[in-house]
């Protein structure tokens, strides 16, 4: 574990191995969530001092030293940086971090891949039914080869490496189901909003009417122009999001003033932790992770199946583009950078085609029957 508790600490301890070096230290907080965030801190820097040290040497370019150069360079501050982290940890664990880029070959990424097929979603097993979880989906697992492949790309066109090796990318993409348009029926919106705690109804309202991603619908006060009328966030590919602000979603903001002096949307513990940690009765930040868990447990209750969060998204665009017959405006509310991307909420606009088609019918009986009035 490079997270854990000592005997003679009440703080927890940070401990890992990267490229032959041990890096260990307290974390200097009692949460273990604190710690673990502070742990993946650590490691991108010291992926970084590795690389910086590799800068002075005429050795060659190992995975793990291209890994911290690649975080430096392109991810730092991104909103996907520790995702990007996290895919590279375990390509680095499946491939070896000493292996030198131009070594690694469609061998060691076929053996990544065939690996991942078999581990679990979420990473571990449920105890009460390991059957439910499922494995990791083919589109997750091209993501994470992704990663690699843009680390080559890096390497290539950036770094100037020659790759005489380099894997073909094509060839162990695995086949992705078409992505789902997933509405929000009546019945399960009803469970939906009488069933989450009402702490998390107000982002629930404003996911809802935004359509943003989960990770934008986490507002910082600083995003909120009352002004401007507009909300501001960083998303998908870091680029800028702009929400309105409309009535409806005025009402549910303002209500939140002074819950937090950072972040718009917060809940109340509903019991202390241990010291040092959250207070009961007290408002705290909500988090990625933490919408993710009460998630779950509120569908393994509810009854409601396969409906994940970012149906939240779908149902929100679905409606927009079913109530404009406009595919331009879901462009616009889910921030598509082309339209063809928008196309697949096309298939709301059915029964609308379908009800054009019957008046263009209707409309050429009627002209017949006035010709046959005529006489013609």
């Amino acid at each position: 574990m490079s997270v854990y508790k000592h005997a003679k600490s009440p703080f927890y301890q940070i401990e890992f191995q990267l490229n032959g070096h041990t890096f260990r230290g307290s974390s200097k907080t009692r949460n273990k969530k604190e710690a673990e965030a502070l742990e993946r801190a650590w490691r991108i820097k010291a992926m970084a001092e590795i690389e910086e040290r590799r800068r002075s040497t005429t050795g060659p370019l190992t995975l793990s030293m291209a890994a911290g150069r690649y975080m430096t360079e392109v991810m730092t501050g991104k909103a996907s940086e520790g995702d990007t982290y996290r895919s590279l940890e375990r390509l680095i664990k499946s491939i070896g971090g000493a292996t030198r880029m131009d070594q690694v070959t469609d061998v060691h990424v076929a053996s990544f891949i065939a690996k991942r097929r078999t581990d679990n979603r979420y990473g571990k097993k449920k105890k009460h039914d390991d059957s439910a979880m499922g494995t990791v989906s083919n589109a997750s697992i091209n993501r994470e080869t992704a990663v690699l492949k843009r680390l080559f790309m890096r390497a290539r066109r950036t770094w100037k490496l020659t790759l005489s090796n380099e894997p073909d990318w094509r060839g162990h993409m695995l086949p992705e189901e078409a992505e789902r348009v997933r509405e929000i029926q009546e019945d399960e919106a009803d469970i939906l909003y009488s069933g989450l705690r009402d702490d998390y109804l107000p982002w629930l309202e404003f996911a809802h009417m935004s359509g943003l991603r989960l990770n934008e619908t986490l507002l910082r006060w600083t995003s909120v122009n009352w002004k401007t009328g507009q909300i501001r966030t960083k998303g998908k590919g870091n680029k800028w999001v702009v929400t309105q602000i409309t009535p409806s979603i005025r009402a549910v903001l303002e209500p939140l003033i002074g819950h937090n002096p950072e972040f718009v949307f917060t809940y109340v513990a509903k019991r202390s932790s241990k010291p040092g940690g959250k207070i009961r009765g007290q408002r705290y930040p909500l988090t990625y992770s933490g919408i993710q868990s009460h998630w779950r447990r509120f569908k393994d209750k509810s009854g409601i199946t396969d409906l994940r969060i970012h149906d939240i998204r779908h149902d929100a665009a679905s409606k927009i583009v079913r109530e404009t017959g406009n595919l331009k405006v879901g462009q616009k509310l889910l921030n598509h950078s082309s339209i063809s991307v928008t196309a697949k909420y096309a298939h709301v606009l059915d029964t609308e085609v379908a009800d054009a088609m019957e008046r263009v019918a209707k409309t050429r009986e009627n002209r017949k029957g006035g010709m046959k009035g005529n006489g013609q």
